[in-house]
């Protein structure tokens, strides 16, 4: 089957998802966002039907999939105007990394919730004084006795208030070299010292974002994601940071590609809509090229940036960490490119009715920015590929 041709079971996902998007739709999303609520309705039926987590092993209550079938959801979900933000934080980081190197109790302890909606995780990877350079991250863990005391801060986290845990990036001292390496924790989020703040955002969106800040949290060792066994893709616990920090990174660029290539969708077909029944000087607007060229243009840098984010999948699923890598950090810059363009354009399409409340495209204006700007901003991917694709010499 040629990567191209989607195969029959895909297009019935992407058929029953959209189905499900529809009937909540645009609306259903606004008024939870209006009364600071989160999409609960939604967010369990999702997980009831098995999409939630569609990408996770069958013997921890998935779908047996991978990150293909998760983007497809989220996508569908997007273009039907009801995207699903914790899509990308919870099934897709988190859940890929513990089901790829979670202890046997870990997985049978967060998967099956994660799952069927019954149980969400946050991810903190982000500090104020780090940004994009995750080297400089300042969240520590030392040991006490058999315990972990974790200290630091965390900024922009999604969704911590509606989660069970939050799955923190720290770095511990490397007994042999005194280096300090990347390790991932397990946060619950009644721990004493985990304090959580919300940043006041411009963006609506239904997910908050949060400052944490980690005060010598006590956590038992089976914290330690892996807690040091083995595992097919390498070792777990402290020998496995960086394995397991990109176990999350790139699953998170496909998705978030997935998240923009949706909300380009449902703004393009809402000006598609528009152009096809708005009549001035006796015919549609859409007749004319000045309007009908730029959503042409539109449409294929959206098809383009699908294609993209198809292959990174394909890779990521196949096992081929390395080119899943380049591969997702194209799909997002060309996802949130094309995103941005899409929305602009149908507000522009619809003129000063793209500004209304009643058409609700207004509000896309800046979330779709985010896909430039999160998880990595269109800069640090240009950087990437210039030095890792290209071979340049690294400016960073």
């Amino acid at each position: 089957m040629t990567p191209l041709i989607e195969p029959e079971e895909h297009k019935s996902l992407r058929t029953a998802v959209s189905t499900l998007g529809k009937r909540y739709g645009r609306d259903y999303i606004t008024r939870a966002i209006t009364e600071g609520r989160h999409p609960t309705e939604l967010w369990l039926e999702a997980g009831k039907l098995g999409y939630l987590g569609v990408n996770l092993p069958e013997e921890y209550g998935g779908g047996g999939g991978g990150i293909v079938e998760l983007s497809i959801v989220l996508e569908e979900l997007g273009t039907a105007g009801a995207p699903l933000l914790m899509l990308i934080v919870s099934p897709a980081i988190c859940g890929t990394v513990i089901a790829r190197f979670g202890t046997e109790d870990q997985k049978r302890t967060w998967l099956p919730g994660i799952a069927d909606g019954t149980r969400t995780m946050a991810f903190g990877i982000t500090e104020p004084d780090a940004g994009s350079n995750s080297h400089r991250i300042t969240t520590t863990a030392r040991r006490d006795g058999n315990d972990w005391l974790l200290t630091g801060r965390k900024v922009f986290v999604s969704g911590v208030d509606q989660a069970d845990a939050t799955l923190i990036v720290g770095r511990t001292e490397d007994a042999r070299t005194g280096r300090l390496k990347p390790c991932l924790f397990i946060v619950p989020r009644d721990a004493d010292g985990f304090t959580r703040n919300r940043i006041d955002m411009e963006v609506n969106a239904a997910e908050k974002q949060f400052e944490l800040v980690l005060d010598d949290v006590r956590l038992p060792a089976e914290a330690l994601v892996g807690g040091g066994t083995s595992h097919a893709f390498g070792s777990g616990g402290e020998d496995a940071g960086l394995l397991q920090l990109f176990a999350g990174l790139n699953p998170e660029r496909i998705m978030t590609a997935a998240f923009a290539i949706g909300m380009g969708r449902y703004a393009l077909g809402r000006a598609v809509e528009y152009a096809r029944e708005r009549t001035v000087w006796n015919v549609p607007i859409g007749a004319h090229q000045a309007i009908a060229h730029p959503l042409a243009q539109a449409h294929i840098d959206l098809e383009l940036a699908k294609l993209m984010m198809r292959k990174a999948a394909l890779l990521y699923d196949a096992g081929d960490d390395i080119g899943a890598g380049e591969a997702a950090n194209m799909a997002k810059y060309a996802a949130g490119e094309a995103c941005v363009k899409a929305v602009d354009q149908a507000v522009h399409t619809l003129g000063g009715n793209g500004l209304t409340r009643e058409f609700g495209l207004a509000s896309l204006i800046t979330g779709s920015r985010v896909a430039r700007i999160a998880p990595v901003s269109r800069e640090m991917i240009l950087n990437y590929i210039s030095h890792q694709t290209l071979g340049l010499p690294k400016s960073y």
